[in-house]
Protein backbone atom coordinates (compact mmCIF):
# COMPACT_ATOMS: atom_id res chain seq x y z
CA UNK A 1 0.00 0.00 0.00
CA UNK A 2 2.67 2.78 0.74
CA UNK A 3 4.70 1.95 -2.50
CA UNK A 4 0.86 2.26 -4.21
CA UNK A 5 0.79 5.45 -2.44
CA UNK A 6 4.38 6.81 -3.22
CA UNK A 7 3.75 5.93 -7.03
CA UNK A 8 0.29 7.98 -6.60
CA UNK A 9 1.83 11.39 -4.62
CA UNK A 10 4.76 11.16 -7.21
CA UNK A 11 2.26 10.99 -9.96
CA UNK A 12 0.11 13.77 -8.45
CA UNK A 13 3.30 15.47 -8.22
CA UNK A 14 4.01 15.45 -11.99
CA UNK A 15 0.61 16.08 -13.45
CA UNK A 16 0.76 19.24 -10.85
CA UNK A 17 4.06 20.69 -11.83
CA UNK A 18 2.72 20.44 -15.58
CA UNK A 19 -0.59 22.28 -14.73
CA UNK A 20 1.78 25.17 -12.91
CA UNK A 21 3.85 25.08 -16.54
CA UNK A 22 0.68 26.19 -18.25
CA UNK A 23 -0.12 28.91 -15.75
CA UNK A 24 -2.13 27.17 -12.71
CA UNK A 25 -1.72 27.30 -9.74
CA UNK A 26 -2.00 24.22 -7.72
CA UNK A 27 -2.01 22.90 -4.19
CA UNK A 28 -1.84 18.47 -2.91
CA UNK A 29 -4.93 17.18 -2.15
CA UNK A 30 -5.63 14.16 -0.23
CA UNK A 31 -7.51 10.92 -1.28
CA UNK A 32 -10.69 12.47 0.32
CA UNK A 33 -10.48 15.64 -2.67
CA UNK A 34 -9.64 17.86 0.29
CA UNK A 35 -6.39 20.39 0.54
CA UNK A 36 -3.89 17.52 2.26
CA UNK A 37 -1.92 19.69 4.47
CA UNK A 38 -4.15 21.14 7.71
CA UNK A 39 -4.61 24.52 8.69
CA UNK A 40 -1.41 25.61 11.34
CA UNK A 41 -4.61 27.51 13.10
CA UNK A 42 -6.94 24.54 14.01
CA UNK A 43 -7.57 24.68 17.67
CA UNK A 44 -6.60 28.53 17.88
CA UNK A 45 -8.66 31.47 18.54
CA UNK A 46 -9.68 32.85 14.88
CA UNK A 47 -6.60 35.70 14.54
CA UNK A 48 -8.93 37.87 13.37
CA UNK A 49 -12.17 38.89 11.28
CA UNK A 50 -10.53 37.80 8.44
CA UNK A 51 -8.78 34.19 8.59
CA UNK A 52 -4.93 33.65 7.82
CA UNK A 53 -4.37 33.90 4.54
CA UNK A 54 -0.91 32.38 4.27
CA UNK A 55 0.52 35.46 5.63
CA UNK A 56 1.38 33.45 9.23
CA UNK A 57 4.54 31.77 6.48
CA UNK A 58 3.43 28.38 7.03
CA UNK A 59 1.59 25.72 4.83
CA UNK A 60 -1.96 24.59 5.54
CA UNK A 61 -4.49 27.63 4.42
CA UNK A 62 -6.09 25.47 1.52
CA UNK A 63 -6.26 27.42 -2.14
CA UNK A 64 -4.02 30.27 -0.68
CA UNK A 65 -0.90 28.00 -0.67
CA UNK A 66 -2.08 27.55 -4.36
CA UNK A 67 1.38 28.43 -6.49
CA UNK A 68 2.90 28.20 -10.24
CA UNK A 69 6.37 28.03 -8.46
CA UNK A 70 8.07 24.84 -9.25
CA UNK A 71 10.20 25.09 -5.70
CA UNK A 72 6.62 25.81 -3.46
CA UNK A 73 5.04 22.89 -4.99
CA UNK A 74 7.46 20.46 -4.76
CA UNK A 75 7.76 21.46 -1.03
CA UNK A 76 4.45 21.89 -0.91
CA UNK A 77 4.00 18.09 -1.47
CA UNK A 78 6.89 17.12 0.67
CA UNK A 79 5.10 18.20 3.51
CA UNK A 80 2.40 15.83 2.34
CA UNK A 81 3.65 12.91 1.33
CA UNK A 82 0.35 11.31 1.55
CA UNK A 83 -1.37 13.37 -1.35
CA UNK A 84 -2.77 11.74 -4.33
CA UNK A 85 -3.73 14.54 -6.19
CA UNK A 86 -3.74 18.58 -6.87
CA UNK A 87 -6.36 20.74 -6.65
CA UNK A 88 -5.91 23.90 -9.42
CA UNK A 89 -6.96 27.16 -7.85
CA UNK A 90 -9.97 29.18 -9.42
CA UNK A 91 -10.29 33.00 -10.45
CA UNK A 92 -6.18 33.55 -10.38
CA UNK A 93 -4.23 35.29 -13.31
CA UNK A 94 -3.32 34.62 -15.87
CA UNK A 95 -6.57 32.51 -16.55
CA UNK A 96 -8.69 33.77 -13.88
CA UNK A 97 -10.45 29.53 -14.45
CA UNK A 98 -13.99 29.42 -13.91
CA UNK A 99 -15.02 25.47 -13.34
CA UNK A 100 -18.30 24.10 -14.31
CA UNK A 101 -19.15 21.27 -12.23
CA UNK A 102 -21.93 18.75 -13.96
CA UNK A 103 -22.53 16.24 -11.36
CA UNK A 104 -23.92 12.95 -11.86
CA UNK A 105 -26.02 10.10 -10.11
CA UNK A 106 -26.00 6.59 -10.73
CA UNK A 107 -27.39 4.75 -13.85
CA UNK A 108 -28.40 7.77 -15.01
CA UNK A 109 -27.97 7.35 -18.93
CA UNK A 110 -27.05 10.93 -19.14
CA UNK A 111 -26.63 13.42 -16.52
CA UNK A 112 -29.57 15.65 -15.76
CA UNK A 113 -27.40 18.31 -15.06
CA UNK A 114 -25.75 18.38 -18.64
CA UNK A 115 -29.47 18.45 -19.71
CA UNK A 116 -30.08 21.24 -17.29
CA UNK A 117 -26.79 23.01 -18.85
CA UNK A 118 -28.70 22.99 -22.55
CA UNK A 119 -31.86 23.45 -21.44
CA UNK A 120 -29.74 27.07 -20.08
CA UNK A 121 -27.67 27.66 -23.42
CA UNK A 122 -31.18 27.33 -25.27
CA UNK A 123 -33.00 29.76 -23.27
CA UNK A 124 -30.09 32.40 -23.10
CA UNK A 125 -28.79 32.19 -26.60
CA UNK A 126 -25.11 30.90 -25.66
CA UNK A 127 -22.70 27.98 -26.56
CA UNK A 128 -20.32 26.38 -24.86
CA UNK A 129 -17.24 26.52 -27.05
CA UNK A 130 -14.57 24.22 -27.20
CA UNK A 131 -12.59 23.58 -23.98
CA UNK A 132 -11.18 21.37 -21.24
CA UNK A 133 -13.26 18.78 -19.96
CA UNK A 134 -12.07 16.42 -17.46
CA UNK A 135 -13.99 13.40 -16.28
CA UNK A 136 -15.15 12.31 -12.61
CA UNK A 137 -15.11 9.30 -11.19
CA UNK A 138 -18.92 9.17 -10.78
CA UNK A 139 -19.55 10.17 -13.89
CA UNK A 140 -19.65 13.57 -13.76
CA UNK A 141 -17.47 16.48 -15.87
CA UNK A 142 -15.64 19.98 -14.86
CA UNK A 143 -15.57 21.91 -17.63
CA UNK A 144 -12.77 24.53 -17.87
CA UNK A 145 -13.95 28.38 -18.53
CA UNK A 146 -12.23 31.42 -17.99
CA UNK A 147 -13.27 35.18 -17.19
CA UNK A 148 -12.42 38.14 -17.36
CA UNK A 149 -9.73 39.88 -14.93
CA UNK A 150 -11.85 42.58 -13.35
CA UNK A 151 -14.86 40.13 -12.69
CA UNK A 152 -15.31 37.96 -9.34
CA UNK A 153 -17.11 34.85 -9.90
CA UNK A 154 -18.10 33.41 -6.53
CA UNK A 155 -18.43 29.85 -5.73
CA UNK A 156 -21.58 28.61 -5.65
CA UNK A 157 -23.51 25.07 -5.43
CA UNK A 158 -27.14 24.60 -7.56
CA UNK A 159 -27.70 27.86 -7.95
CA UNK A 160 -27.33 27.98 -11.85
CA UNK A 161 -29.53 24.76 -12.07
CA UNK A 162 -29.84 21.38 -10.03
CA UNK A 163 -26.54 19.39 -9.81
CA UNK A 164 -24.70 22.17 -11.42
CA UNK A 165 -21.81 23.89 -9.15
CA UNK A 166 -19.16 26.95 -9.61
CA UNK A 167 -15.88 26.88 -8.65
CA UNK A 168 -14.66 30.68 -8.73
CA UNK A 169 -12.85 32.85 -6.70
CA UNK A 170 -11.76 30.67 -3.41
CA UNK A 171 -12.44 27.54 -4.87
CA UNK A 172 -10.41 24.71 -6.74
CA UNK A 173 -10.89 21.61 -9.14
CA UNK A 174 -9.75 18.39 -8.71
CA UNK A 175 -6.74 18.47 -11.59
CA UNK A 176 -6.48 15.60 -13.60
CA UNK A 177 -4.63 12.20 -13.47
CA UNK A 178 -5.71 13.19 -9.11
CA UNK A 179 -6.64 9.68 -7.24
CA UNK A 180 -9.52 9.92 -4.62
CA UNK A 181 -11.31 7.11 -2.73
CA UNK A 182 -13.57 6.89 -5.44
CA UNK A 183 -11.34 6.86 -8.66
CA UNK A 184 -9.27 9.18 -11.03
CA UNK A 185 -9.88 12.07 -12.84
CA UNK A 186 -8.95 12.19 -16.08
CA UNK A 187 -9.41 14.72 -19.07
CA UNK A 188 -11.86 14.02 -22.03
CA UNK A 189 -10.22 12.87 -25.10
CA UNK A 190 -9.53 15.25 -27.40
CA UNK A 191 -9.59 18.43 -25.15
CA UNK A 192 -6.57 17.56 -22.96
CA UNK A 193 -4.56 19.91 -25.64
CA UNK A 194 -7.07 22.94 -25.33
CA UNK A 195 -6.08 26.09 -23.78
CA UNK A 196 -9.46 26.80 -21.33
CA UNK A 197 -12.44 28.74 -23.35
CA UNK A 198 -13.58 32.31 -22.67
CA UNK A 199 -17.04 31.89 -20.47
CA UNK A 200 -19.62 32.89 -22.66
CA UNK A 201 -21.00 36.17 -21.87
CA UNK A 202 -24.53 35.17 -21.17
CA UNK A 203 -23.39 32.41 -19.13
CA UNK A 204 -21.23 35.08 -17.13
CA UNK A 205 -24.34 37.00 -16.01
CA UNK A 206 -25.69 34.11 -14.74
CA UNK A 207 -22.84 32.77 -12.77
CA UNK A 208 -22.99 36.47 -11.30
CA UNK A 209 -24.94 37.42 -8.26
CA UNK A 210 -28.04 40.01 -9.37
CA UNK A 211 -27.20 44.25 -8.26
CA UNK A 212 -28.46 44.52 -4.76
CA UNK A 213 -30.96 47.16 -4.48
CA UNK A 214 -32.07 49.75 -1.66
CA UNK A 215 -35.35 48.01 -0.66
CA UNK A 216 -38.54 50.00 -2.22
CA UNK A 217 -36.20 49.61 -5.66
CA UNK A 218 -33.59 52.66 -6.49
CA UNK A 219 -30.03 52.32 -7.51
CA UNK A 220 -27.67 49.58 -6.54
CA UNK A 221 -26.32 49.69 -3.03
CA UNK A 222 -22.76 50.78 -2.92
CA UNK A 223 -20.32 48.71 -2.06
CA UNK A 224 -23.67 45.90 -1.21
CA UNK A 225 -22.67 43.08 -4.30
CA UNK A 226 -19.07 42.86 -3.62
CA UNK A 227 -19.59 42.28 0.15
CA UNK A 228 -22.00 39.62 -1.03
CA UNK A 229 -19.72 38.08 -3.64
CA UNK A 230 -17.17 37.96 -0.58
CA UNK A 231 -19.37 35.55 1.37
CA UNK A 232 -19.75 33.67 -1.89
CA UNK A 233 -16.64 33.08 -2.50
CA UNK A 234 -15.85 31.71 1.40
CA UNK A 235 -15.15 27.33 1.33
CA UNK A 236 -15.70 25.28 4.49
CA UNK A 237 -13.94 26.93 7.61
CA UNK A 238 -14.14 30.47 6.25
CA UNK A 239 -18.07 30.67 5.97
CA UNK A 240 -19.44 31.87 9.52
CA UNK A 241 -16.38 34.60 9.68
CA UNK A 242 -16.72 35.82 6.21
CA UNK A 243 -20.35 36.46 6.74
CA UNK A 244 -19.50 38.37 10.01
CA UNK A 245 -17.00 40.40 8.45
CA UNK A 246 -19.23 41.32 5.66
CA UNK A 247 -22.14 41.99 7.75
CA UNK A 248 -20.10 44.35 10.20
CA UNK A 249 -19.10 46.21 6.48
CA UNK A 250 -22.58 46.21 5.67
CA UNK A 251 -23.96 48.15 8.99
CA UNK A 252 -21.26 49.74 9.09
CA UNK A 253 -21.89 51.62 6.07
CA UNK A 254 -25.33 52.21 6.42
CA UNK A 255 -26.91 49.24 4.04
CA UNK A 256 -27.07 46.85 6.59
CA UNK A 257 -30.86 46.02 6.66
CA UNK A 258 -30.82 46.53 2.67
CA UNK A 259 -28.32 43.58 2.32
CA UNK A 260 -29.60 41.23 5.23
CA UNK A 261 -31.68 38.94 2.57
CA UNK A 262 -29.12 39.31 0.44
CA UNK A 263 -26.24 38.05 2.71
CA UNK A 264 -28.33 35.77 3.84
CA UNK A 265 -28.89 34.00 0.75
CA UNK A 266 -25.30 34.06 0.13
CA UNK A 267 -24.82 32.81 3.64
CA UNK A 268 -26.96 29.40 2.49
CA UNK A 269 -25.66 29.24 -0.80
CA UNK A 270 -22.38 28.46 0.57
CA UNK A 271 -24.59 26.02 2.85
CA UNK A 272 -24.76 27.55 6.26
CA UNK A 273 -27.64 27.23 7.91
CA UNK A 274 -30.13 30.11 7.60
CA UNK A 275 -30.52 29.93 11.86
CA UNK A 276 -26.22 30.10 11.80
CA UNK A 277 -26.88 32.73 9.43
CA UNK A 278 -29.11 35.15 11.04
CA UNK A 279 -27.54 35.20 14.43
CA UNK A 280 -24.21 36.51 12.89
CA UNK A 281 -25.82 39.03 10.96
CA UNK A 282 -27.46 40.16 14.17
CA UNK A 283 -24.39 39.42 16.05
CA UNK A 284 -22.55 42.09 13.57
CA UNK A 285 -25.15 44.03 13.97
CA UNK A 286 -25.06 44.63 17.62
CA UNK A 287 -21.20 44.57 17.83
CA UNK A 288 -21.37 47.66 15.22
CA UNK A 289 -24.12 49.76 17.03
CA UNK A 290 -22.25 49.85 19.94
CA UNK A 291 -18.96 51.02 18.78
CA UNK A 292 -18.92 54.68 19.17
Amino acid sequence: MATTDRRATTLALAHALSAAERGLAVIPLARTKLPALRSPHRGAPAPGPVPCRGECGRFGHGVHDASTDPARIRALFAAAPWATGYGIACGLPPHHLIGVDLDARPGEPEPASSTALRELALRHLFTIPPTVVVLTPGGGRHLWLTGPPDTVVPNSAGRLAPGIDVRGAGGYLVGPGSRTRHGTYTPLPGTAHLAPAPCPRALLRLLLPPPVRRAGGGEPVAGGRGLVQFVLAAHEGQRNTRLFWAACRAYENGIGPALLTPLLEAARTTGLPEREARATIASAARMTTRRP
